[in-house]
């Protein structure tokens, strides 16, 4: 089951933010492998995070990360403590995972 967890902290006019996804990261070599088919494959392929309606990160990704991956990222100028980001995730499967991190 995936889902996400995340923190966000405020220093120095800087948030910094820190993201766990829950994904077991399955390749299409390892879905073939461990249940004969790669239709099976799961992994995470685009995060983003937006802030007071502004995107304040946004990447792709592919089967090359490691299972329950971390991702740390940091942005200035905007936001204040009691802010939240909201976070969305994307499966190759289509599936949204979508969290949130209060600033701190």
């Amino acid at each position: 089951m995936a889902g996400i967890k995340a923190k966000a902290k405020l220093k120095n006019g800087t948030v910094k933010v820190k993201v766990l996804i829950k994904n077991p990261m399955m390749t299409y070599d390892q879905a073939k492998k461990k249940t004969g088919s790669r239709d099976n494959a799961d992994f995470i392929t685009h995060l983003s995070a937006t802030l007071n309606g502004e995107t304040v990160f946004d990447m792709s990704t592919s089967q090359f990360l490691s299972k329950n991956p971390i991702f740390k990222f940091e942005f200035k100028g905007i936001g204040a403590k009691g802010d939240k980001v909201q976070l969305l995730a994307m499966s190759n499967k289509g599936k949204a995972y979508k969290g949130k991190a209060k600033v701190r």
